[in-house]
This record gives structure tokens, sequence and C-alpha cells, in this order.
């Protein structure tokens, strides 16, 4: 849709007499309430005092009636959940074997423990190589510390402090 001479100044006279842009935008047909709007900015035509009752029309409307309520009572608290301590399960103490068990990386077969033992960056550097347990990388002592069940951390921190 262009904007002709004669569109422009049907949308001037009507704005001038008034009307809201959406009423223009029927009355021109083919363009939406945004458009003219637009062109109305554009061809600076002056604002309008807004449709919107002021505060002061709003005042002089009578006030509405509150209606009572009800009062709800609140539900009884729920009793607190106590619950039974849960035992660690003992791990048992590190020992590192060594000797004929300890592998190095190029040593190391697929039912080997392939638990790290010093620093990699150190010459004495090799796994535990002991027998893993099936499906596992690790033997049985070294796949206890692997794993260890998780514990819930409010209980962690109830013990703490």
């Amino acid at each position: 849709m262009s904007w002709t001479a004669e569109r422009v100044e049907t949308l001037e006279q009507l704005w001038r007499s008034g009307r809201s842009a959406s009423q223009i935008a029927q009355a021109l047909g083919g363009v939406t309430r945004n458009a003219v709007i637009g062109k109305a900015h554009r061809l600076g035509l002056m604002g309008r005092p807004s449709p919107i009752r002021d505060g002061q029309a709003a005042a002089e409307r009578p006030a509405r009636v509150a209606t009572p309520r009800t009062a709800v009572p609140k539900p009884a608290p729920r009793p607190p959940v106590v619950r039974a301590p849960v035992e660690p399960t003992p791990i048992a103490p590190v020992v590192e074997l060594a000797g004929d068990a300890s592998a190095t990386i190029l040593t190391l077969t697929e039912r080997m423990c392939k638990w790290p033992i010093g620093d990699p960056r150190d010459e004495d550097f090799h796994f535990c190589g002991g027998t893993n347990v099936p499906g596992r990388p690790y033997c049985d002592h070294h796949a206890r510390r692997a794993y260890q069940v998780p514990t819930r951390r409010g209980e962690e921190e109830r013990k703490a402090g």
C-alpha cells in the first residue's frame, strides 16, 4: 500500500476530526493502526489528548465495596521427620601394592588394576597391576576407594557443626 496524496489528505482530515488511529485505518482500508500512527508522526500531526480518563474522572466514580473474607485456618505444622543415622561403610586403610604386582603403562592388560601410584612425572610412576574386579578398571581395594557410597550433604554438615 502506498500513501497517495489523496489518502494522506483523508488521514489528516480524519485525524483533525478526532477519530482514533484504528477508525482511520478502517476508513482508509488496507492499512493497519500502526501504519496510521507512523504516518501521522512522520507528517508531524499534532498529538491529541488521550481518550483514557484522567485521574479526576476516576476519582468521581463510586468506590467499590470490599467484600468480607472468611478467615482460613492455617494447617497444623507437620511433625519433624526423624531419620535413623546411617553408619558409613568402613574403608580399608591405604596400602599401596608394589613389587611384582605393579605395572607400567606398557605392561598393563585388560584384567589388571589401573589405579595410578605416584606422580606421572616421576621415574617410578606405575599402576597397581592387581587383578581387577570384573567390569571395573580397579582391584577390589582400589574400587572401594574410587566408588564410595554418596552421603547426604545435610548429614555431613550437621556432624561438622
